[in-house]
């Protein structure tokens, strides 16, 4: 029987190799069938991953990443890529979608937040660096930093209590959503490995890890 899937492990995670020629819905059953029969082998780890054999859109290797964490306990902590031109085009695509975001509603932020500084917006905000210890964030919307929280954000400061805050490092000095603010003490622990989200439960600043290493792009439509 031909194998659709070949999974190997590298240095730093893992290589799927993927049969370029099957259609894509049977493709995704057949991961799913692969990382769920071997769950027990791979067991709970971070790992990075590099998808090889055909070429896939983004929406398709959200899917494969989905169809692994669902079946199994992998997180997929990044999407190694090796294909350099594909690399330089989609930074290339990634910046001039930033700036015309930028331009047309301000709700995209690139760079790092130093100490001392603040960012407000009148919506939700995606931030592509870290926001470093000293700095703030307020925000009417969801707060979602693509890098390092050390900083203080508050999202929702209309009032929305069903504002979210993510970051894919969570070490902040404080949290605040609407008019609740969370029990942190202060002096910026890291509170968890890998993607985490804090939201309002009960009155209450809850933070926990993503489920999904896709959770995260999720929040960005």
């Amino acid at each position: 029987m031909h194998n659709t899937v070949v999974i190997k492990s590298n240095r730093a995670g893992m290589t799927v190799i993927l049969d370029p020629d099957i259609p894509f819905p049977q493709l995704l059953s057949d991961i799913g069938k692969k990382f769920g029969d071997h769950a027990k082998f791979w067991g709970s780890v971070q790992m990075t991953l590099t998808l090889e054999g055909r070429e896939l859109t983004s929406e398709e290797e959200f899917e494969i990443i989905n169809q692994i964490t669902e079946n199994s306990n992998v997180e997929i902590i990044c999407l190694v890529d090796t294909d350099v031109n594909r690399m330089e085009r989609c930074e290339k695509a990634l910046n001039e979608k930033l700036m015309e975001l930028s331009c047309q509603t301000g709700q995209f932020f690139k760079g790092n937040l130093q100490s001392g500084e603040t960012l407000e917006s009148e919506a939700s905000i995606v931030i592509i660096g870290d926001v470093c210890r000293g700095a703030k964030v307020l925000a009417k919307g969801n707060v979602i930093v693509l890098g390092k929280l050390s900083g203080t954000v508050c999202a929702g400061v209309a009032g929305n209590r069903g504002a979210l805050i993510t970051a894919l490092d969570m070490a902040p000095i404080q949290l605040r959503i609407a008019d609740c603010t969370s029990g942190l003490d202060g002096r910026g622990k890291r509170l968890g490995r890998g993607p985490m989200k804090a939201f309002m439960e009960n009155n209450k600043v809850i933070i926990k890890p993503m489920k999904k290493s896709v959770e995260i792009f999720q929040k960005l439509r």
